[in-house]
């Protein structure tokens, strides 16, 4: 059993005298900022700010950042050749290539004609799509590299409704120009401005790498408020994590992508638009904390729990040591002592039969 000193400590340390309330309201406000610089030869010179780089817009609390891209330039709805890299559209004769029928992991609906280039027995079936269609394959270096040095602003407001406690990330002054030149760090906790190199790097994982071809980062912001002390005392607390699974090599299940286009219409009043097949960085903010404060009933109910816990271990390890052990002869005589009446004994040492002796048993 434990000791007073160890229940009082375990009291104390665990707070037991506080009524806790887990039901954490919050609302995560993000903005990342940076430009860079590219010359492609599909995108010529190219100027990337916020408004191209990060889906969705808004400023969620799961947000992404591009920063690597597959461009397929100026496609419009037409016929052409599925790409060969697709199984499902590689034929023989024109009856391969049912018309009508789509190419499930592909890119349009089957015409009915299987196009072949010059004399190869084996080509790929015609498709209705938007022409042409993707065939390059991912950069070796990613496009946005110098997204390292992107900032992510991240606001989060918090409130414990059973307390009707309120706070958020950010340090509260009047100074203008704070959030323009602070950084998140151990001297500067309150600054929610975070380095995306950084908190790449947090997370144990490369940049550069995960730059190339995507992946999760999970970042975790944690309260843990004693109310019994003042506002200024409860803190943020940051945890960043890679959350993607990272395969050896190239793993078909490594990284993180999708496909997104921009639409335009020529001249003629034609639809056409640009495919992109975006590589980056989905950055998911989870917030999570509890709340405790001095209330009577959880300390009435814990003391009055622990004294009869008292009571109820030491009845229960004398039941043990008294009746259940081998030994138990031994502790029996060291619990209880007897004690005589204080008759007299008979002179030849036998008791005379009147003078019987009342043993009684007391607790030593």
């Amino acid at each position: 059993m434990s000791s007073p000193r160890t229940r009082r400590w375990v009291f104390l340390l665990k707070k037991g005298y506080q009524d806790t309330d887990t039901s954490l309201q919050s609302s995560i406000i993000t903005k990342v900022k940076g430009v860079t610089f590219t010359n492609t030869s599909e995108l010529g010179e190219r100027l990337w700010d916020v408004a191209d780089y990060v889906i969705p817009p808004q400023g969620e609390n799961v947000f992404f950042v591009i920063t690597n891209l597959i461009v397929t330039p100026n496609q419009r709805q037409e016929t052409c050749a599925e790409s060969d890299s697709i199984s499902d559209a590689l034929c023989y004769e024109d009856s391969d290539c049912p018309p009508g029928k789509p190419v499930m992991t592909g890119n349009g609906v089957r015409t009915g004609r299987c196009l072949r280039v010059e004399n190869m027995t084996r080509g790929t079936c015609e498709i209705f799509a938007w022409c042409p269609v993707e065939t390059k394959s991912r950069p070796e270096k990613p496009l946005l590299g110098k997204a390292e040095d992107f900032t992510i602003y991240i606001k989060n407001f918090i409130r414990f409704p059973k307390f009707n406690f309120f706070k958020t990330n950010v340090l509260d002054t009047k100074d203008l120009k704070y959030l323009k030149s602070c950084h998140f760090g151990p001297k500067d906790p309150y600054c929610p401005i975070f380095r995306l190199g950084s908190v790449v790097k947090w997370t144990g994982s490369n940049f550069q790498e995960i730059a190339l071809q995507g992946g999760v980062i999970g970042i975790q912001i944690e309260w843990d408020c004693d109310l019994d002390k003042a506002p200024s005392e409860c803190n943020p607390r940051y945890y960043f994590s890679r959350l993607d699974s990272r395969f050896p090599g190239n793993s078909v299940s490594s990284g993180y992508n999708f496909r997104f286009a921009k639409y335009y219409r020529d001249g003629a009043g034609v639809e056409f638009r640009t495919l992109m097949k975006a590589y980056g960085i989905r950055f998911d903010v989870m917030v999570n904390g509890r709340a405790g404060k001095f209330s009577i009933i959880p300390t009435v109910i814990n003391v009055g729990s622990g004294v009869a816990l008292m009571g109820v271990g030491s009845f229960l390890c004398d039941l043990v040591l008294i009746y259940l052990i081998k030994k138990s002869h031994f502790y029996r005589n060291k619990k209880f002592e007897e004690v005589r009446s204080g008759h007299p004994v008979a002179a030849n040492g036998k008791a005379n039969v009147e003078q019987l002796q009342n043993l009684q048993t007391v607790e030593a």
